[in-house]
């Protein structure tokens, strides 16, 4: 198993991205610490072999580092957390703004800082930031704060990664096109009209169909195993060609 042996940390583990990627990292032989704020949604764990789990807010660094100190070490960090604002710079408020920017960005931010200790006395670690194709990479009507916020992220990306490239630390983003997610899925419901919300949705990718999340969990346990010791500092697109 390619895993065998790591310690893995994801948040925002509960359903979607995070939790794919939990059991596949598991399956791989990994053992993860699932984590998120709801701690409801981390019952669906029970009985799962290599699972572990905590709730978790990670919009608190004290409970971030209470969380962390109390793990041996951390081989693998998966930052899932994140949260997709719709609407123009016009439509946009500061609380949007301060809110994206601190789950989306900050959560990074106080998780990797968190974890670099353990890492670095380890000589290894391997960091995996959601991004998004929505970011710099790619521009999307309707999405300024998300796609500025998802930018920071691979910024964020790159200068862990020049930073601790010499103490065997590998960062990467993942920058995922539309994932029929549950979170997706809210969103689309609150628009006036879903079906056609949906059908927007999927028009805006090439392949003609959303993505689910066990097609974003194999780049996640690929970039968590020694198979990928070569790749720091990238942005990996999996967005169904969107940016072709």
């Amino acid at each position: 198993m390619r895993l065998t042996g790591k310690i893995a940390v994801v948040t925002a583990a509960g359903q979607g991205i995070g939790r794919a990627s939990v059991l596949a990292m598991a399956k791989e032989g990994a053992k993860v610490w699932a984590t998120d704020v709801n701690a409801e949604l981390l019952n669906s764990y029970a009985g799962v072999e290599n699972v572990h789990t905590a709730k978790l807010d990670v919009l608190d660094k004290a409970a971030i580092s209470a969380f962390v100190g109390g793990l041996d070490r951390v081989d693998v960090l998966f930052n899932c957390a994140g949260f997709v604002h719709s609407g123009t710079i016009l439509e946009a408020t500061d609380e949007d703004w301060s809110f994206a920017f601190n789950l989306n960005v900050r959560a990074q931010f106080w998780m990797i800082q968190a974890v670099l200790p353990k890492m670095i006395a380890n000589k290894m670690g391997s960091i995996i930031n959601m991004s998004s194709v929505c970011s710099s990479v790619k521009g999307l009507p309707n999405r300024f704060v998300y796609g500025a916020s998802k930018a920071a992220v691979i910024g964020l990306t790159k200068s862990v990664a020049a930073d601790y490239v010499k103490n065997g630390i590998r960062v990467n983003a993942i920058c995922p096109g539309t994932v029929d997610t549950p979170s997706l899925g809210d969103r689309i419901s609150k628009f006036e009209d879903p079906v056609q919300a949906r059908k927007d949705f999927i028009a805006r990718q090439p392949m003609g169909r959303l993505a689910n999340a066990q097609e974003i969990a194999p780049i996640v346990v690929y970039l968590a195993s020694n198979e990928s010791q070569f790749a720091t500092g990238n942005a990996f697109m999996v967005d169904g060609g969107m940016t072709i």
